[in-house]
């Protein structure tokens, strides 16, 4: 039962990598998505806020 949060931090922490790889890829390429710069700096600072939370819960598991 203990485990869940754990797995729910690290689940949400890859999501926000993957996105934050996602936008820079995007931004430098521009692929996958093709998107505004505008859309990418969003993604990039929602992303970085997700990931901090996620450090701080897990902080606070230990």
């Amino acid at each position: 039962m203990t485990d869940a949060p754990k797995k729910m931090i690290i689940g949400s922490m890859a999501v926000s990598g993957i996105v934050v790889v996602l936008a820079l890829v995007d931004m430098i390429i521009g692929i996958p998505f093709r998107g505004s710069t505008m859309m990418d700096i969003m993604f990039l600072i929602s992303a970085s806020l997700v990931l901090f939370l996620c450090w701080d819960a897990w902080q606070d598991l230990r």
